[in-house]
């Protein structure tokens, strides 16, 4: 490729990487193109901008595309399952009344979070919130208090996880560009999480919710309501099947501290389990017997269940796929390198960094997945040249920067405006702030974290 204007050649692959994100920041967010879309022709514009042949960038798109959801597709699949069975089941329902009762009304907005946090470890955010939004409208006509301060800890609960915690797919995406070990960045980021929650979650809501007080929309209220003739499950087997797969992963990265080469059946048994596709695998086989075959559900119900849930998670799965296109031409045309080049002449602090564009991308486009995605193949090849650094909370502090201040681009603020029964005002107010202090809260939890680990 020639340089353009006398530019270098790396400010000139930069120049292009700027202008393709540009094009497809604005296609996304001001003509509504679909992200899956948007994505593939931001991948082949900027591999013919970089010099790349036409066929090299379709075997990059190709190639990106099947090596991210190599695992990711499986993951997303498997956990949807899961979060489907404990909605069905009345898992969900079970964690939240036995916390309340546990907790009492004063305290019940931290048992809310602690809701939001367990609930959102198997289910996406968008999931969770339909989960638990129920939950949110029982618990304050019980205990009279203002829908926020109940809600706001359940969000942040959900959104936590959601951005720091695998299985989750965005975590996940770093994990496997950054070649970070899964145990010790779902250790970290549960160490990270909950003080973060903590401080996005009860505390702010208890701020917000004494300054906006809101009703729950008549109809959903209604059509929310919790039966009271249902009968639950046991909260100990509903915890244990949800926290099964987090168990399993965990024992993996423990077999490895203890056994660091390998010489046990024992570890090599415990690597097997704890790898994230056998840890979700045997948890949702475990749940149809825990929450389906127990519960009274026959295998027509189960089958039902399974099929239903993967329908709506085709549109995430392609969308992450596109991205690790997009990631795949970075690397291919030289982008990666120069970026790296240029950042690491600079002596950039990669936590912040990793941070930053993550966050970038995600006020640009409204999507986290796609923050993530793009993060990821942005911070990689940074990553290799900067020795010494904790891989794992860089896979963090991208996470924490890809939920960073959801705005009027992202489906999730729309979801939290109409089942709040909010004006825009008044959702820019609490939740567009809440996910700024908990991105920037993780942040700060993060370099924290760094200088000690």
């Amino acid at each position: 490729m020639d340089s353009l204007f006398g530019m270098s050649h790396n400010a000139t692959l930069l120049l292009w990487t700027f202008v393709t994100i540009l094009f497809l920041v604005i296609l996304i967010s001001k003509y509504k193109w679909n992200p899956f879309v948007t994505l593939l022709i931001s991948a082949l514009m900027l591999g013919l901008l970089a010099g790349m042949k036409p066929m090299e960038v379709v075997n990059s798109i190709t190639s990106g595309l099947g090596g991210t959801l190599s695992t990711i597709a499986i993951v997303i699949g498997l956990g949807t399952m899961l979060g489907k069975m404990m909605a069905e089941s009345g898992g969900a329902e079970r964690i939240a009344t036995t916390l309340v009762d546990r907790f009492g009304e004063k305290r019940v907005h931290w048992a809310m979070m602690i809701v939001g946090f367990i609930v959102g470890i198997p289910v996406f955010f968008e999931v969770g919130l339909i989960l638990l939004i129920p939950i949110v409208f029982t618990v304050a006509r019980k205990t009279k208090m203002s829908l926020l301060h109940i809600g706001i800890p359940i969000l942040a609960g959900l959104s936590t996880v959601h951005g720091l915690v695998p299985p989750h797919p965005a975590p996940m995406i770093a994990i496997n560009a950054f070649g970070a070990d899964l145990g010790k960045t779902i250790l970290y980021s549960l160490l990270i999480g909950l003080p973060v929650a903590i401080i996005s979650g009860p505390l702010f809501g208890k701020f917000i919710g004494k300054r906006i007080l809101l009703d729950p929309p008549a109809e959903l209220a209604d059509q929310f309501a919790v039966k009271g003739d249902r009968e639950l499950p046991g909260f100990g087997i509903t915890i244990f099947t949800i926290m099964l797969p987090v168990i399993l992963m965990m024992s993996g990265s423990i077999a490895s501290i203890i056994d660091p080469e390998a010489t046990s059946s024992i570890t090599l048994f415990c690597h097997f389990i704890g790898d994230e596709i056998m840890a979700l695998l045997i948890a949702v086989v475990f749940s149809f017997f825990s929450l389906g075959f127990s519960r009274g559900f026959t295998k027509h119900d189960l089958s039902r269940f399974t099929n239903e849930c993967l329908a709506p998670i085709a549109s995430i799965i392609l969308i992450i796929g596109a991205g690790g296109s997009f990631k795949q031409v970075l690397v291919n045309s030289g982008v990666g390198g120069a970026i790296a080049e240029i950042a690491t002449g600079a002596n950039v602090n990669i936590i912040v960094f990793a941070w930053f564009v993550a966050a970038l991308i995600r006020v640009a486009t409204g999507s986290a997945t796609v923050a993530m995605t793009t993060a990821a193949g942005i911070v990689a090849p940074i990553l290799a040249l900067t020795p010494g650094v904790n891989v794992e909370l860089v896979v963090l502090a991208t996470g924490a920067g890809s939920i960073v201040l959801s705005h009027v681009n992202d489906a999730g603020f729309w979801m939290v405006k109409e089942f709040f029964n909010m004006s825009v005002a008044q959702t820019l107010k609490s939740w567009t702030v809440m996910e700024t202090i908990l991105s920037v809260a993780g942040l700060a939890f993060i370099l924290i974290a760094s200088t000690i680990l």
